[in-house]
């Protein structure tokens, strides 16, 4: 992002706020509670968007050191992580190639070599098969070039290690992972956060009994600020006011504190994003990026079903040696974020009681509205992915207001 982007993202605050407005769509609009509840839907989310969009699988600072490895679960398959010898990083399948066995059950750690439990099959961490026992009695017509582990396509980019979960099959070839193309234009936005050059600070892991959807929508308006957290950040944010802009499937959304009102309205050379706004992120399918002033929170989502979602929430932080000051920031955030996770669960449960058949978006809630429109384009197409152009970038039917009105915006 450029300073011209920040200011113009400042200057529309301010022109909402003087205004006391809201960003607004034309109308409201609705939600089917079946978006939420139903089996059926969740499987073609699975199969459309979770398995064949390219998602964060791990920091980079995760996989430091040569020899490092992780393992994790994404769109329902166990995944690999490994950084060589060299310094490259790779992702697999974590499944033996003799009997299918899971490969690592350690949840990280530094190893140069991977041996089945099962067979003691050992693969080096660049998926080359190494060592087979009895391989001349049992196997000799083996060809180890052939027998390597199952790679995912991967990239490591902008502090983070991408992958899209669907492996290369006989009757199927290997999807590509074109990072420019799937962040349309978002880019420049994750080089300008800096995030190579922070580290894992604090993490959580935890369930949330609720669809992944309640959870994105929990992030991307600001109408609950006053209320849901009214004792934790609500007193530092102004009442409903945040502006979206829509890139391809991703959202960045400006959540900004009442700061704003002190800018100096002659000099802005003096205004900067991320000293008077939270910046989210809302990268499809299942990460979030909360942008404060000198950190990152790395929200990580792994759906389990219609109504589970596994969560990892990350601190990226400085490698300052502040460690005491980052564990209590990440505290803070869990503290808010515990709230927003916690109205998600109440809101499933008040999908199986059908006092509803829809939910109700405010004219003010105009990205929860976008968000779904996008997640039913990805659901209903027939093709491989198709990603918009860099300068495709879509704010939703917004009346206008001042400088705020429908346009398409080349990203800075």
């Amino acid at each position: 992002m450029d300073r011209q982007t920040e200011q113009r993202l400042l200057r529309e605050i301010g022109v909402l706020d003087a205004a006391g407005e809201a960003l607004l769509t034309k109308a409201q609009a609705q939600s089917p509670i079946t978006r939420y509840t139903e089996n059926e839907r969740f499987e073609q989310e699975q199969a459309a968007i979770f398995r064949r969009y390219p998602t964060m699988a791990a920091h980079s600072s995760e996989l430091a050191q040569p020899g490092a490895f992780i393992r994790r679960q994404i769109a329902g398959l166990p995944i690999l992580l490994t950084r060589d010898q060299s310094g490259q990083a790779h992702a697999f399948i974590n499944v033996c190639r003799h009997r299918g066995a899971e490969l690592v059950s350690d949840a990280s750690g530094c190893r140069h070599r991977f041996t089945c439990p099962y067979h003691a099959w050992t693969w080096g961490n660049d998926g080359n098969l190494l060592a087979v026992p009895h391989e001349s009695q049992g196997f000799p017509d083996l060809d180890r070039n052939t027998m390597g582990l199952v790679r995912v396509p991967s990239c490591e980019r902008y502090g983070w290690l991408w992958l899209i979960p669907e492996p290369k099959t006989e009757d199927q070839p290997r999807p590509s992972l074109d990072l420019d193309a799937y962040l349309s234009g978002l880019g420049a936005d994750l080089d300008w956060l800096g995030a190579q050059n922070l580290r894992v600070a604090a993490s959580t892991s935890l369930t949330c009994a609720a669809n992944w959807k309640v959870i994105v929508e929990g992030g991307i308006e600001s109408y609950h600020f006053q209320v849901a957290h009214r004792d934790t950040i609500g007193p530092y944010f102004h009442d409903n006011l945040s502006t979206y802009e829509v890139f391809g499937s991703h959202f960045r959304s400006v959540l900004p504190r009442k700061s704003t009102r002190q800018l100096p309205p002659d000099d802005e050379t003096l205004w900067y994003l991320r000293e008077h706004a939270n910046v989210l992120y809302s990268l499809m399918p299942t990460s979030q990026l909360l942008v404060q002033q000198d950190h990152i929170v790395w929200i990580q989502a792994n759906p389990q079903g219609v109504d589970s979602t596994a969560l990892s929430l990350f601190t990226l932080a400085p490698d300052d040696g502040r460690e005491t000051h980052w564990e209590r920031n990440h505290d803070i955030t869990m503290r808010t974020l515990t709230e927003d996770f916690d109205l998600a669960e109440s809101i499933q449960r008040g999908f199986t009681t059908g006092a509803n058949v829809h939910v109700n978006f405010g004219r003010f809630e105009g990205a929860l509205t976008r968000f779904h429109e996008v997640v039913d384009g990805l659901v209903s197409a027939q093709d491989p992915p198709i990603f918009l152009q860099p300068g495709d970038v879509v704010r939703c039917e917004v009346e206008s207001i001042g400088a705020i009105e429908n346009k398409v915006v080349t990203p800075g």
